[in-house]
């Protein structure tokens, strides 16, 4: 059963050999809600996500999980708190869909996988919750891209943590189970009181599913709070390098608008 729980980083500095790509940022993710990292390709948004998995080791700064270093915990506990839907995995060759999902539980197993009773009705639930029950006999190499993205999100979900960490997780995925896989974000907030945190593409999806943005911009965070704080105009124009008008409706949805050469002279 999951259990609440809040994730956060704090001054968090990242680097890969000698190039640094993420300076000083702090993030926290709150349980119940959604916070998406969002920015350019090569902003640090990954790396900051990885790292809070425990994924990218911090040249400066602490993870904390409910106020405990989250390194000093072992990794079946940390497991079992914290999991990370990452943007590609290897494709085991000849294996099941309910196999794969079941690969989530390992944290919950002992030697020789035993020791997992609710094992299978959380596998169940979450290959229901992601569409996938029904291919649960294919092999997971014969699937389609945006198949297989929904098998690894179920299998994520089978790990039943408090905190759950996506990035990109509507790649590959058609218009449909783009909009799905949203709700079953706002679904583990609402409902489960999971804390997410998920990295984002797509702005104006961003600002739908998410209770808080965090916008990297060069490995700098230039602005933390609601989708409409941080998706301003003038903000957006600067950090992706062209005009994008922003439209905030009566309900507070807020909306992008990227103009290129061909539309400048359309206005919201």
């Amino acid at each position: 059963m999951t259990t609440e729980a809040t994730l956060t980083g704090a001054g968090l500095t990242l680097g890969y050999d000698s190039r640094t790509v993420v300076h000083d940022a702090g993030i926290e993710l709150r349980a119940g809600a959604v916070v998406a990292l969002i920015g350019p390709n090569g902003s640090g948004k990954s790396t900051l996500l990885r790292s809070l998995a425990r994924l990218h080791h911090a040249r400066a700064g602490t993870v904390t999980l409910d106020g405990d270093d989250a390194l000093a915990l072992r990794p079946k506990d940390f497991a079992r708190r914290v999991t990370l839907l990452t943007q590609s995995r290897p494709t085991p060759g000849g294996v099941r869909v309910r196999d794969v999902v079941a690969y989530g539980r390992h944290p919950y197993r002992g030697r020789f996988g035993a020791g997992d009773p609710d094992g299978p009705a959380v596998v169940g639930r979450a290959m229901r919750r992601t569409g996938v029950d029904g291919m649960a006999d294919r092999a997971v190499d014969e699937l389609s891209g945006g198949e297989l993205q929904r098998v690894w999100l179920a299998t994520c979900l089978a790990q039943d943590t408090g905190v759950v960490l996506l990035d990109e997780p509507t790649t590959f995925l058609d218009l449909r189970y783009q909009i799905e896989t949203l709700d079953l974000v706002r679904d583990l907030a609402d409902q489960h009181g999971v804390a997410v945190g998920v990295v984002l593409h797509d702005l104006d999806q961003a600002a739908a599913v998410a209770d808080e943005l965090v916008l990297l911009h060069q490995g700098v965070v230039r602005a933390t709070g609601t989708p409409a704080e941080v998706l301003t105009a003038a903000l957006l124009t600067e950090i992706y390098g062209l005009r994008i008008d922003v439209d905030v409706d009566d309900d507070g949805h807020v909306r992008t608008k990227p103009l290129g050469r061909h539309n400048r002279k359309v206005t919201l």
